[in-house]
């Protein structure tokens, strides 16, 4: 029999017989991230991809071993973005960001209970003192908070607040919106525990009813204001921070290993989302770095997505940062509406960036990322500094390259050196 005749393709086409080989880049707008190790240089902006049309939401997952290079990653990713006018927003439970903020002319706000520094998470998006204003926007701004202080107390009573809980706490935040301008945790811990005759009339009830129904979560509540997680958002705003700045960084580092951390990065990235309702034109990246400290929590987790979903609304790019698959899998029992909440952040976040794993994570890779055989098998042999990129449905080989007046930024190993 005559062998078939030979066939002539153009590297279009053979691209599909060799497409982790072949295929073709993202473009040169955006930032360069490193080398392509199938391909050329390796460029990429969540904004210019997402005007493209080559992404339908801007948010990225970083995935990670310690010592693989993520937040070396991370950190050089916010400080290149400087050139195209974006800023950041850093929640930092390690305290490792300080040096990127400094270099930047950004500033770092650290939190400690009894420190000089207080954030107010029912702020509105104006600000301190600026109240959300009239109509719908001021229905969404007393929905907001109440959401918040919904699954703040949820954590802390380990349970979901029933329909008389949340009718209560909604009611008192309403009642320290239109009450104060500058409405506190504390001003709402005292409606729920005192609430006025007209506004228990509304639900029809009286004080005593409506006092009954919010005294649990005002009682868990009070642990913000005078418990062990007193003097961080328990007053107004500490005045003259500049949320404007290239870099900014909320420092968690003091109760970095407490079982409250959840609770706190929950305040402190409401804190920085109320902002982001100014719609001032600017793009912004939102970090959440040791994200499972959140996502183990059902009402936490619930919470996180909620702001992942309003991410175009507002032009930001959020950047959730974990260290294993597994994490999001053990947020929660086999086909709970907690790990399916963990997970969702995955469909949430379309670039989805994996550094080193280990052999014990290939199982979760493929199931959850949709990884190829070939894919998974590489994530263990991933030297420090290279990742699998996946943008939609495409996947690159990255090796992230730093330049030298870099790595002070993001050194994390002095310590062991010295």
């Amino acid at each position: 029999m005559r062998p078939p005749p030979a066939h002539r393709a153009t590297t279009a086409h053979l691209q599909a017989i060799y497409p982790f080989v072949a295929g073709a880049g993202l473009g040169t707008r955006g930032i360069y991230v490193g080398r392509d190790c199938l391909g050329g240089s390796f460029c990429f902006d969540p904004w210019e991809l997402y005007r493209a049309g080559q992404l339908t939401n801007p948010n990225l997952i970083i995935l990670g071993q310690i010592g693989r290079g993520k937040s070396t990653f991370v950190k050089t990713f916010l400080w290149r973005q400087q050139v195209f006018g974006r800023r950041a927003w850093v929640v930092d439970p390690k305290g490792e960001y300080r040096p990127l903020a400094e270099a930047a002319g950004g500033t770092t706000l650290r939190l400690a209970p009894g420190g000089a520094i207080r954030l107010n998470p029912l702020d509105g998006p104006g600000g301190p003192g600026i109240p959300v204003g009239i109509g719908s926007a001021d229905r969404s701004g007393v929905h907001r908070r109440a959401e918040l202080l919904c699954s703040l107390a949820a954590t802390s009573l380990r349970r979901d607040l029933g329909p008389a809980e949340r009718t209560a706490v909604t009611l008192a935040v309403d009642v320290a919106v239109h009450g104060h301008p500058e409405p506190t945790v504390g001003h709402v811990i005292a409606a729920l525990l005192d609430p006025e005759p007209e506004t228990a009339a509304e639900v029809r009830t009286d004080v005593a009813g409506l006092a009954a129904d919010g005294r649990q979560v005002a009682l868990e509540l009070r642990r913000l204001v005078e418990g062990d997680l007193a003097g961080m958002f328990d007053a107004p705003t500490s005045p003259g921070i500049d949320l404007d700045r290239p870099i900014v960084v909320v420092d968690l580092s003091a109760l970095h290993g407490s079982p409250a951390l959840g609770i706190l990065m929950a305040c402190a990235t409401a804190w920085l989302q109320a902002r982001l309702a100014r719609h001032d034109g600017v793009g912004r990246l939102v970090v959440v770095d040791e994200a499972w400290a959140i996502i183990h929590d059902l009402a936490m987790a619930r919470w996180l997505q909620a702001g992942f979903k309003l991410s175009r609304a507002f032009g930001v790019a959020n950047m959730a940062v974990v260290h294993r698959l597994s994490d999001l899998r053990a947020a929660g029992s086999e086909g709970s509406e907690q790990q399916r909440l963990a997970e969702g952040l995955l469909s949430d976040s379309e670039t989805r960036v994996i550094f080193g794993q280990p052999p014990s994570e290939l199982a979760e890779a493929k199931d959850l990322l949709g990884l190829t055989a070939t894919e998974a098998e590489l994530l263990p042999h991933l030297a420090r500094g290279m990742a699998l990129w996946k943008v939609g449905v495409r996947s690159f080989l990255v090796e992230h390259r730093l330049a030298g007046a870099e790595a002070r930024l993001v050194d994390t190993d002095s310590a062991m050196r010295t």
